[in-house]
This record gives C-alpha cells, structure tokens and sequence, in this order.
C-alpha cells in the first residue's frame, strides 16, 4: 500500500490543475486591463489552454502507458510551475497566450497520469474511494479557485494568483518525490485503437457529452463577467459569487453514488443531470435574478455537473471496454475542443448583446447534448 500522503499529493496536484484552469473566471477584466485588451479578447488565455489540453490528452494519456508514471507526473509539475511564473513575466498578450498553451500541455499531462497511478497502486476494492479522494482536488480547485483568486488580485494584482499556483505545485513536487511511488509495470505496444468508433453505444454518450459539457463550462468561464455587468460586483465579489458553482460540484460528486443506487442505473442520472444543466445555464443568462437567485442558480448548475461528469465517465467506461483509455482521453480532448471553438464567439455575442448573446451560441451544444442522452437512455432499455 502507498503512504497515506500518496493521494493527499495527488489530489493536491488535481486542485492545482482545476485552480489554474478556472481562476480566469474571475481575472478577465483585470488581465484584459494589465495586457491593453478587451475581456473578449483576454479569453483567449483560457482558449489557448483548452487548445493545448485538447490536442495532447490523448498523446499523452498513451503516453503515460508507456513510460514510468511517477517521473512523468513529477516533470509535468515542474513544467506547470515555471509556465506559472513566466507568464507573470509575460510582456506581450500574445506572449501570455502563448505560455498559457504550454501550461496546457502540463495540464494534459497530469490529469490521465494521476488516475492512471492510481489504478496501478491502489487495491482494487478501494480504487473508487481513491478517484473519489483525487477527483474532490479538482472539484476543490473549481469552487475556490476563483474567489482564491479574485481576492489575491484585488489584493496583491494579477501575477498573484499564477505564483501561488506555481509554488503549490512545486510543494506538491517536493511531497510527491517521497510518495509517489514508480510505475509496476512495464507497458510497451500500446496503439491508438479505432474499432470503437463504429460502436453507436459508445459514440452517443461520448457526443452528448461534447454538448452538454462543452457548453456549461463555456458558459461557466463567462459567468464572471455576466455577475460584474448586472451586479456591478468587484473582482474579490464575482470570486466570491461563482464559487458557489464548485460548492454544487462538490456536492453533485458527493451525490453521484446514493442518486445512482436510488434510480438503478447511472443513465437515468445522466439525463436528469443533463437537463438540470440546460435549465440552470439557461435560467442564468436569459432572466435578470436577483443576485441570492442568482447564486442559487450557479449552485444548481454545479450540482447538475456534479453529477452528469461521473456518472457519463462511468458509462463510458464500462462501454469501451478495454479501450476505456482512449475512449476517456478522447472525451477530455472533445470537450476542450469545443470550449475553445465556442468560448471566443460566446464572449464576443457577450460584449455585442449581453448574457441572452451567450445562449445563441450555446443552445445547440445544450440541445444537442440532452437529446443523445436522452435517445441513448431510450435505447439502452
């Protein structure tokens, strides 16, 4: 068995992937003033990240097949941390996108290879309670990452939040050395599999996916923007409101298991989740809430999320199969593909037409996602 450490470190390294990634939700402004550019354009910062993600998940989940897991999880926090603080040295916006791509990469890295040590190292009748333990670090990373954030930027400016970053990961470098133990295992010929993609049961919830997920999160990343136009909130403020999403997600993480317990199959959670979603996203943008409403909206939404992310990975990996791996590291990949085609669209139609903008854009992804959900669950009876 590894140290009791082993999963504080890496749940720890998954917060600081999730912080990263979701703390922009509240700096757009203050990083579009301190790069001469607008909100819409410093969204890029997230897209070119979402970019680099998309394209190395799956060279690199395959990847983490092949080498030893423990030395490429270390050498990824190492790479995050110093794209951490080379960004605060950034003298260009498009330097700043540029390095954001990078820590992309290391991002890409980190995710596969955590759960990847885990399934390799923990007992099999505990490997649940283990993801469980690492995926609580990301769902942490979302809910307070923000308001983290926002309140070192109103504090001490915006490099603030990528040093703390930077230092936590090579914390997590420095505790991981000693507890992190090698790869078992010495895996070679692994290859890009693609039977699967003829397998509809596979191909439907991987699509429904891209939708759903892909348009909430969009969505997400601009719900700063959105409390700061109609509430006129601070920084420390907006941080402070969209951490109530990540209070839903961890309580929809929490909930996955009774829910799936009590309706019998994760299918029937799936599609309630997925329209809990779009009616939440939907309900946000399109009707001026009372800021409390609001917020309780942003809760419902993370919760919905909570609660759809688990519940499609566990049926998409009982579907694929042996090629669980590349099906899973595609998802990521498709996921992050449509953040970065619709995030820059959804901001502009933001700046053009207000929240009700952000819809046009994404009603077809939310559309698109509760419809194969709900087809897949009507074909799985």
């Amino acid at each position: 068995m590894p140290s009791r450490l082993f999963l504080f470190a890496l749940a720890l390294a998954v917060y600081f992937v999730g912080a990263t990634e979701f703390m922009l939700t509240a700096m757009l402004t203050p990083l579009a003033l301190a790069f001469s550019t607008s909100p819409a354009a410093a969204s890029w910062l997230v897209s070119g990240y979402a970019l680099s993600y998309a394209i190395a998940a799956p060279i690199l989940g395959i990847l983490s097949d092949r080498i030893d897991r423990r030395r490429l999880l270390l050498a990824s926090l190492v790479f995050f941390a110093l794209d951490g603080v080379a960004l605060t040295f950034a003298p260009t916006f498009e330097i700043a996108v540029a390095l954001r791509i990078l820590g992309g990469f290391a991002s890409a890295a980190l995710i596969p290879t955590t759960f990847a040590l885990i399934s390799e190292t923990v007992p099999a009748e505990r490997q649940a309670a283990a993801m469980g333990t690492a995926m609580l670090g990301m769902t942490l990373g979302i809910a307070f990452g923000p308001a983290l954030a926002g309140l070192l930027t109103e504090s001490f400016g915006w490099r603030a939040p990528f040093l703390a970053t930077a230092g936590g990961c090579l914390l997590v470098f420095a505790v991981g050395l000693r507890v992190i133990p090698a790869s078992a295992q010495h895996r070679v010929g692994v290859r890009f599999e693609r039977a699967w993609f003829r397998n509809a049961a596979v191909l439907r919830p991987l699509l429904a996916k891209a939708g759903w997920n892909g348009a909430a999160v969009t969505a997400f990343l601009l719900t700063g923007e959105v409390l700061r136009q109609r509430y006129e909130l601070d920084t420390g403020e907006v941080g402070l409101a969209v951490s109530a999403f990540g209070i839903g997600l961890g309580l929809g993480n929490l909930a996955i298991g009774p829910a799936s317990r009590l309706t019998g199959r994760e299918e029937v959670v799936l599609l309630g989740a997925t329209v809990l979603v779009a009616v939440a996203v939907v309900l946000f943008l399109l009707t001026p809430l009372p800021l409390w409403s609001a917020i309780l909206c942003l809760l419902a939404w993370g919760l919905a999320l909570g609660l759809a992310a688990p519940a499609s990975t566990a049926i998409l990996a009982r579907r694929a199969g042996a090629r669980k791996g590349q099906v899973l590291a595609l998802s990521e990949s498709l996921n992050n593909v449509i953040i970065l085609a619709a995030l820059p669209a959804a901001a502009a139609m933001l700046g053009a037409f207000g929240p009700g903008g952000i819809v046009l854009v994404l009603a077809f992804g939310l559309a698109l996602g509760v419809g194969l959900t709900a087809a897949d669950l009507d074909r799985a009876r």
